[in-house]
C-alpha cells in the first residue's frame, strides 16, 4: 500500500535526517583530525617503527573502501562479541578513514617547508617539540586549510555508505522515503539538493582559501 506524502512531508523528513549526516560528518573530521595530528606528529619524529607502521596504517586505510570498512567495523567486531551500533560503527570507520587522509595532507604540507629550517632550529639548539611548535606547525598548518576544508566534503559524500549498515541519514532516509511513496525521481532530487547545500559552501570555501594562499604566497 502507497503511504501518501506531500512534497513538505518528503523534504521536512530528509531535513530531519540531514541532522544526523552533518553531526556524523562533524565528529568525524574532529576524530580524524586528532588521530591524524598524532600520526602526523609521530612520523616527524624519524622514528623508523613509526614510520613503517604508520605506513601500514594509511595503506590500509587508504587502499580499502569505506564501504568495506563499514562493514568490517560493523559486523566483524560483532565476532569478538562486541556489539557495534550503526552510529558507533559509523563513527569509528569514517574517523579511521578520514585520519588517514588527513595525515597525507599534513605530512605533505610539513615536508614542503625547506629542510634548512630543522637544521636551522638544531643549530639554535632548539629541541624537536620546539621546532615543531613556533617554527613547522604554524607554516605547514596555514599550507593545510584549504586541502582540509576540501577533503571535509569527501566526509560529506562518505557518510552516504553508512546507510548500508543502518545509520539512518539523508540517503537512508530518501531510500525509505522512495520504498514509501514510490516516487524517486522527486525524492532522490531532493537528497542532491540537500547534499549539494551541505557540500558547496566548503568546496567555496576550499577553493576561496586556496586562490588566497597561491596570491599571498
Amino acid at each position: 500500500m502507497m503511504i501518501e506524502f506531500s512534497n513538505w512531508d518528503i523534504f521536512s523528513n530528509l531535513v530531519l535526517a540531514a541532522r544526523w549526516t552533518v553531526l556524523l560528518s562533524i565528529i568525524a573530521f574532529i576524530g580524524g583530525g586528532l588521530v591524524g595530528l598524532l600520526l602526523t606528529l609521530l612520523r616527524s619524529t624519524k622514528n623508523v617503527a613509526f614510520i613503517q607502521l604508520i605506513k601500514i596504517y594509511v595503506e590500509i586505510f587508504q587502499g580499502t573502501p569505506l564501504l568495506m570498512q563499514l562493514f568490517l567495523a560493523f559486523f566483524g567486531l560483532s565476532l569478538f562479541g562486541i556489539d557495534v551500533s550503526p552510529w558507533t560503527a559509523a563513527i569509528l570507520s569514517l574517523t579511521l578513514y578520514s585520519s588517514a587522509y588527513f595525515h597525507d595532507i599534513w605530512r605533505g604540507c610539513i615536508e614542503s617547508l625547506p629542510k634548512g629550517q630543522w637544521e636551522a632550529c638544531r643549530t639554535l639548539g632548539l629541541t624537536y617539540l620546539q621546532t615543531m611548535r613556533y617554527i613547522i606547525a604554524p607554516q605547514a598548518a596555514r599550507l593545510s586549510i584549504a586541502p582540509t576544508v576540501g577533503f571535509s566534503v569527501q566526509i560529506v559524500k562518505g557518510t552516504a555508505l553508512a546507510s548500508i549498515i543502518g545509520f539512518v541519514e539523508i540517503t537512508k532516509a530518501g531510500t525509505m522515503l522512495n520504498n514509501a511513496t514510490f516516487q524517486p525521481f522527486k525524492v532522490f532530487a531532493l537528497v542532491a539538493l540537500l547534499y549539494f547545500v551541505i557540500c558547496f559552501p566548503l568546496s567555496s570555501l576550499a577553493r576561496h582559501l586556496e586562490a588566497r594562499h597561491n596570491v599571498t604566497r
